[in-house]
């Protein structure tokens, strides 16, 4: 006679598995949703929007919470091994991953509605474009996590320089609005963390991509991670006097 108490314990814990990761890729919506709205807030001076992302993160904490609890649970009560323990594991680091977006579109929104109380600056039309190759990336890795694409993980992984390189480039255009009108210290330092918040997104899509990788693969990425920023070695010197 068939042992149909294992046969139902595996099928439990096939289901358990399945609801985390289908509350990472609700996790994953919401953060993607938040940097969309954050920048388009940011885009047309609309600080009711920016509030609204600012409020809408503690859906993101919450959920995060309720992973960890998923997590935490399934470790104590199934002990996986192998792949179902990978495919846990990773649950967990991408929700803390996906938790880091989402309080970084909360900065971005808070700092552009101090942005709004001051004239725009040329530099805050780059920052969207930056953000749209974030997006883009922070989307492909939540498909590389849906489909289990490792070589869909490494494309992520290996355009974040691109990102990289962007930031630098926006990095030393604000400084040089900067030395030249006084009057751009403040927005433009509002500008630079934001970019700043921007450009860290960018490494937590990067971190999924390594974790998503090595959950399907069960090796990791060969190689050191493609860096293009170079902002922390910038220097300009001031305009010279005519």
């Amino acid at each position: 006679m068939p042992d149909t108490s294992a046969e139902h314990t595996v099928r439990a814990f096939d289901k358990e598995l399945t609801r985390l990761s289908q509350s990472i890729i609700r996790m994953g919506g919401l953060a993607e949703s938040q940097l969309a709205q954050a920048v388009e807030a940011l885009s047309r001076r609309n600080s009711e929007m920016a509030a609204q992302v600012v409020q809408d993160d503690a859906q993101i904490d919450a959920l995060e919470q309720e992973i960890d609890e998923q997590v935490v649970q399934l470790l104590a009560l199934r002990q996986p091994m192998a792949q179902d323990l990978r495919e846990v594991i990773a649950a967990l680091k991408i929700s803390a991953d996906l938790e880091r977006i989402g309080d970084y579109s909360a900065n971005v929104a808070k700092r552009s509605m101090a942005l709004n109380q001051v004239p725009m600056t040329e530099p805050a039309h780059t920052l969207p474009r930056m953000a749209q190759l974030v997006l883009a990336n922070i989307k492909r890795v939540l498909d590389a996590y849906v489909e289990r694409d490792p070589d869909k993980a490494i494309d992520v992984w290996e355009s974040d320089a691109e990102i990289d390189e962007m930031y630098t480039s926006l990095f030393r255009e604000t400084l040089t609005y900067m030395m030249e009108d006084p009057r751009n210290i403040t927005p433009c330092t509002h500008l630079l963390f934001i970019a700043k918040n921007v450009e860290r997104m960018g490494d937590h899509a990067t971190n999924i991509a390594e974790v998503v990788h090595f959950l399907v693969t069960g090796d990791r990425i060969v190689g050191g991670r493609p860096k293009g920023d170079t902002s922390s070695y910038a220097v300009l010197s001031p305009p010279t006097e005519v």
